[in-house]
């Protein structure tokens, strides 16, 4: 199968087969972070503009990286050092940037569905870095990457999501990734947390911790989205964490060779204890490196680089 999308916004859009694309081309160029020269002249020439109107470390970075390994020019812009901040929109900020001939441009956004209005007004492609509430992607991707690696397939694995559901673009995109690839997917939360209709995603539906734990082949822990909040949902940190956090004591309840995840940033303490965050079984630090080596892959595929090869 040839890579044929011009962005990648959503999972959604994305089929068994073409997810199966970005992993597998992940797996290829995974090697070349670890050359003690880490870069390759794969995408020489082509420009890649990371607009970020929202806080980020992981995702941000490793896009950067991601360019900048294949030999891309990498420009990193922010609503802040934007003239967005003087009163221009931010179809004409892209408009505005698309003049200089850029070949992707890697957008967060604090509202739902503005990577796809762009994705609709210009020609260069998009990629979606999350947008509100709606979707993260490349986050959902390299999260079944890190999975796959340890268990060999994502079919029928039991996976379980627990945290902030209503609040997280992560929970949507892992939802339906992992059910497409053949996963079974749980998610628990507060009723205050639980979104309406969720189970139409493809989820079971629990509120109960032992419940979401028991027989999960992966767990992953969700942060509260305090910033996401318009008001309390949970009487403080410490009767969350005593409900919904993942101790060892819970663990017992899942099979032996269980992966824990998160997306990070980790609130230590309150969704996931210390000691479950830095155990062996705990796979956080994997999934950052595979978040390198998928945004590789989504940046060489968008940039041509299947097309090229197969041209070639």
């Amino acid at each position: 199968m040839t890579w044929t999308k011009k962005d990648v916004l959503d999972m959604e859009s994305l089929s068994a087969e073409e997810i199966n694309i970005i992993l597998d081309t992940a797996d290829s160029l995974k090697e070349i972070s670890k050359r003690p020269i880490k870069k390759v002249p794969t995408l020489r020439g082509k420009t890649v503009i990371l607009f970020f109107q929202e806080a980020s470390t992981r995702t941000r970075v490793s896009f950067d990286i991601a360019a900048k390994r294949l030999s891309a020019d990498s420009i990193s812009i922010s609503a802040s050092n934007s003239s967005m901040v003087k009163g221009e929109t931010l179809i004409d900020t892209a408009k505005n940037l698309e003049a200089m001939s850029p070949d992707i441009i890697v957008m967060r956004h604090s509202s739902s569905g503005a990577p796809h209005l762009l994705a609709q007004r210009i020609s260069a492609s998009i990629i979606n870095a999350g947008d509100g509430t709606h979707a993260h992607p490349t986050q959902a991707l390299l999260d079944m990457m890190t999975v796959r690696e340890r268990k060999g397939s994502l079919k029928n694995l039991r996976v379980s999501i627990i945290g902030d559901i209503s609040r997280s673009r992560v929970a949507r995109s892992n939802i339906l990734g992992f059910t497409k690839m053949g996963a079974h997917v749980k998610v628990a939360a507060p009723p205050t947390m639980m979104p309406k209709g969720i189970e139409s995603l493809g989820a079971s539906v629990t509120g109960d911790m032992k419940s979401a734990i028991e027989g999960a082949d992966v767990i992953m822990m969700l942060r509260i989205q305090k910033e996401r909040q318009q008001s309390f949902l949970f009487p403080s940190e410490r009767e969350y964490s005593k409900r919904f956090g993942l101790n060892i004591s819970r663990l017992q309840h899942a099979k032996p060779d269980v992966l824990i995840m998160h997306p990070g940033p980790l609130n230590r303490g309150v969704e996931i204890a210390p000691e479950v965050a830095d155990a062996p079984y705990s796979v956080i630090l994997d999934q950052v490196t595979s978040g390198v080596a998928v945004r590789m892959a989504i940046l060489y595929l968008l940039a041509g680089g299947m097309r090229d090869a197969d041209d070639h």
